[in-house]
């Protein structure tokens, strides 16, 4: 268990959201922990679930293929995004086993928009186990430590006519770290919202884009799509940021107390939801590893980061012999998106800061070789700033600028 913490502990801490790094970059690796309040009952269910009827599978969705439609229903006006109708879509997708599941997306589709125009599939960044932290869930709240804080970029993608789709790629079980299942529920949603005739994108070119942990799932989809989704015309994926392998950036971090031991944690946990059969973090956890899973197993990313800051995967476990499971290496590897030997057809823009500590950047260079070598465009942008978080701006501007020219059908440039 340790040793999936620790490689969990990089894919994890290269998704923070830019408020909370902020807030805890200067909480080093001797940070006061909090207080210990009281974890919830012990029989309390990982994740809870949802209490809206909507999100419930339908009975014959053994038989659905991956991408029909379940349940659609209209949502309220959203004040992150004025002027846009929304909806809420379910449909069936595939979790990592190859199960069928029902995934969720949330649809935004601007005044200006003309049948058929541009869609854009966005990954945000999710970092949660609870259902209350969805997408759907966050656009309706009014508790500030539960903002949409990319929603500025996504309204210029709206101004400019574009249809958004928004999924909940961590899937029914909240499997935070589970990767490639990201990736297959966001081409499923982009099936979805196409079905659904009132939404008007029956026939429109798709773009995808995602930042960090968003990119994560951005650069899966795109890796996936020729043999998961290949009668999409995706016109190009913009990807920042973005891990590109999980068991590299793990080994990089180590096991020292760490201020976003939360995630690190929360991620072991995600994967053993999505792969139970092959990881076993629960049963390895000692009082206090226990205490910290009952408070953030349904926990959102600023429960996550507060309870986990300053910890680390020793404190969570008696096992002093740190043992190696090489099923969780396995599982890792399935999850990195560097040794997938799939290779988009669709043209990338990808962005980062050439000194990230987060993430290995020779990982990014090593996928970005191949998918050159392979023949796909790819235009990279290194940010003039040193760390993960600051980049994470500086490259929206350029990638919607670059997306607005694969909607135009101008030839991509490549930086190959």
């Amino acid at each position: 268990m340790c040793s999936l913490i620790r490689r969990s502990l990089g894919a994890a801490a290269a998704v923070l959201v830019a408020g909370l790094a902020v807030t805890l970059a200067s909480a080093g690796t001797g940070a006061a922990q909090p207080l210990l309040p009281p974890p919830p009952a012990a029989d309390v269910a990982f994740p809870i679930p949802d209490p809206d009827p909507f999100y419930q599978p339908t009975p014959n969705i053994a038989a659905r293929a991956p991408g029909d439609v379940l349940k659609v229903r209209p949502l309220p006006p959203s004040y992150y995004f004025p002027g846009s109708a929304m909806w809420e879509v379910l449909f069936r997708s595939t979790d990592s086993q190859g199960n069928p599941i029902a995934a969720n997306t949330t649809y935004v589709l601007p005044a200006n928009h003309a049948p058929d125009g541009p869609l854009v599939s966005y990954q945000h960044i999710i970092n949660s186990l609870g259902h209350k932290c969805k997408i759907v869930t966050e656009l309706y709240t009014s508790d500030p430590l539960h903002q949409i804080r990319e929603a500025a970029g996504l309204n210029i993608a709206l101004a400019r006519g574009w249809a958004v789709s928004l999924p909940d790629h961590l899937g029914p079980r909240m499997a935070y770290g589970a990767a490639k299942l990201g990736g297959q529920i966001t081409l499923d949603g982009i099936r979805a919202v196409k079905r659904v005739p009132e939404l008007q994108v029956t026939n429109s070119p798709v773009g995808l884009g995602g930042y960090s942990g968003g990119g994560m799932a951005t650069a899966w989809a795109a890796a996936l799509a020729p043999t998961y989704a290949p009668e999409l015309d995706i016109v190009g994926a913009a990807i920042g940021g973005a891990p590109m392998n999980l068991g590299k950036m793990a080994q990089g971090l180590g096991t020292n107390p760490h201020p976003a031991f939360g995630l690190a944690m929360a991620a072991a946990l995600g994967l053993e939801r999505e792969y139970p059969d092959r990881i076993d973090v629960s049963g390895q956890l000692n009082a206090q590893g226990r205490w910290l899973k009952q408070m953030i197993g349904n926990g959102c990313t600023n429960e996550i980061m507060l309870f986990g800051v300053g910890r680390s995967a020793a404190e969570m476990t008696d096992n002093k012999n740190f043992m190696d499971n090489p099923e969780a290496w396995k599982v890792m590897d399935e999850n990195s998106v560097e040794l997938y030997p799939g290779v988009p057809k669709a043209p990338i823009f990808e962005w980062h800061s050439p000194t990230d500590a987060l993430i290995p950047v020779d990982s990014i260079d090593n996928t970005l070789r191949r998918y050159c070598e392979a023949g796909t465009p790819v235009q990279t942008l290194l940010t003039p700033t040193p760390d993960h978080l600051s980049a994470a701006a500086l490259g929206v501007f350029q990638g919607l600028d670059w997306m607005d020219a694969r909607f135009r059908g101008d030839p991509p440039p490549s930086t190959c």
